[in-house]
């Protein structure tokens, strides 16, 4: 397995250490999984690029990243 380094501002870090009980890496690999999944299905459609652009924007993945489902994650 290979290891990556992730860079996040120091106050979200404090926030993830409140929730020690979940496994950040896991978590992050799982959603790092579910786009890569999501990406190759939408590879595969015509006229895809737009789509693909739009996916890998910054301002999507952090809209994403706020919405109720990972807040689920909260509680475990």
């Amino acid at each position: 397995m290979t290891n990556i380094t992730l860079s996040i501002e120091d106050s979200i870090y404090k926030q993830m250490r409140t929730y020690s009980e979940i496994k950040w890496s896991e978590y992050v690999r799982k959603m790092i999984q579910k786009r890569l999944q999501e990406l190759e299905i939408l590879k595969k459609l015509p006229k895809n690029e737009s789509v693909l652009t739009m996916l890998a924007s910054e301002e999507v993945l952090k809209k994403e990243w706020d919405n109720e489902a990972d807040e689920r994650w909260n509680t475990v």
